[in-house]
């Protein structure tokens, strides 16, 4: 049998994406291999988003080249597909810099690869356009033995592509205008997952919150309705969702984290900055007070709510006071976890045009001072969890003989003894002790759910 290598940079959904391509290419004969050296095909699924990202594909298609000399010095023949939002982006560019390259698919397309493949071994082509047709009924059915393989929490994609058009974005010009999949779809995926023992659902989408897709019922459904749906699909006793936009959440998403149990109390919502005259020259469409007064209005139906949020310093033009509202807002809010960077330019985007480009080390300055604040936050809400009793959901064997580990409602690594229960339970653990990233404790009894 052939085997396929796939290495997925940037966000869930390439994670995603990544399984699907695995699942499609097993009907062609490929079994999935995590050691490249030995893989007949190799696939970057690459991220578009972080600095540099296509400079790093490149850097890393000259390793994938020597491997694939290499294997054919020795009578083997390896092809290597570029895919993702790099592929969509660089297109014909990346064939003509990397001549090793044999296919360039975008995130949109990655159902025709069979097909690409074939083409392959004659013409090196390359498959960008935005299609007609849904990539997702192209894709194969969903195995049981294969979701298995994968633990008991999965990743749902039910939207792509954004309408919002930040400033410092390229999602709109790799992912498309956004698009909904329809509820009918996703309840046969999300039962699918259940019944092969998945336990968490994340769904996901380049603006999930934005989803509006077409209901069994002839009516668009919003997030907060979709949610309510799914949180009756028996044995999936936890729900998140993932990457959302504060202009989306609706009264109906909000009610639904006071309503639903299942509804995870952690929410991702990105702000990027505290400055209201950076987020209009981002093209958030928000204020700095109007994500407060949002932050308070989910803590009131959810109090137990811990907030995670996307950050960028050193944007376009920001000042030393822009840049203390960012402070001022982060000591607001209050964070649990975040992710923070310096600003870089993507090519085509309006803020990389700007000629108010901040120098290197104001930048740097600024990202450490944020992100020692982020990290005091952190650890803070993580020590506080100590004494507390927390819901886990068993996800592995810890580190040592005995142990178990699994994630918190707030995707907390937890490790506790224990040698009687199993993978997919969720039991009571009281929290002793916080690490630096992970948290300890002692098992006090089941919880709301066990395992089917």
């Amino acid at each position: 049998m052939k085997k396929v290598f796939v290495k997925s940079y940037g966000c869930q959904m390439n994670v995603y994406d990544a399984e699907r391509m695995t699942d499609m290419l097993a009907a062609e004969g490929y079994s999935e291999t995590k050691a490249m050296e030995e893989a007949d095909l190799v696939i970057l699924n690459t991220c578009h988003i972080r600095e540099k990202a296509a400079e790093k594909v490149y850097s890393e298609l000259g390793r994938v080249r020597e491997l694939k000399q290499e294997r054919e010095a020795q009578g083997h023949e390896t092809k290597i597909v570029v895919a993702g939002c790099v592929a969509q982006a660089e297109g014909k560019e990346i064939l003509r810099r990397q001549s090793a390259v044999d296919v360039v698919v975008g995130p949109q397309n990655y159902h025709h690869l069979p097909d690409l493949l074939k083409r392959a071994k004659s013409e090196r082509p390359v498959d960008t356009e935005f299609p007609i047709e849904d990539k997702f009924d192209h894709l194969p059915r969903l195995e049981k033995s294969r979701i298995q393989t994968r633990g008991v929490t999965a990743f749902l994609t039910i939207q792509e592509g954004c309408d919002k058009f930040c400033t410092f974005c390229v999602v709109p010009y790799t992912r498309g205008a956004e698009v909904s999949r329809p509820v009918a779809k996703i309840l046969d995926e999300a039962m699918r997952l259940a019944d092969a023992g998945v336990r968490e659902l994340t769904l996901i989408g380049q603006n999930v919150n934005a989803y509006h897709g077409e209901g069994p019922d002839g009516q668009t459904w919003s997030l907060g309705r979709l949610l309510r749906r799914l949180a009756e699909v028996p044995a999936i006793a936890r729900l998140r969702y993932t990457t959302s936009h504060p202009r989306d959440m609706d009264d109906e998403l909000i009610l639904a984290h006071g309503d639903l149990p299942a509804l995870m109390p952690y929410l991702h919502l990105p702000v990027q900055s505290g400055s209201d005259r950076i987020l209009d020259a981002m093209n958030r469409k928000h204020t700095g007070d109007e994500y407060r007064r949002l932050i308070e209005r989910i803590r009131k139906v959810q109090p137990n709510l811990a907030l995670s949020s996307d950050f960028i310093v050193g944007f376009p033009g920001e000042t030393d006071a822009d840049f203390e509202d960012t402070m001022r807002l982060v000591a607001d809010v209050g964070f649990a976890s975040s992710f923070s960077f310096k600003y870089s330019p993507r090519p085509g985007t309006p803020a990389a045009e700007s000629d108010a480009q901040l120098p290197e080390e104001v930048k740097s300055e600024r990202l450490a001072r944020l992100q020692n604040l982020l990290e005091t936050q952190r650890q803070a809400f993580n020590h506080g969890t100590v004494g507390q009793t927390l819901d886990v959901l068993l996800e592995k064997p810890g580190r040592h003989p005995g142990q178990m580990a699994g994630k918190s409602p707030y995707l907390q690594p937890v490790q506790f003894e224990t040698d009687a229960h199993r993978i997919g339970e969720i039991v009571t653990v009281r929290i002793v002790r916080a690490g630096s990233n992970s948290l300890f404790g002692e098992l006090i009894g089941p919880g709301d759910k066990a395992a089917a």
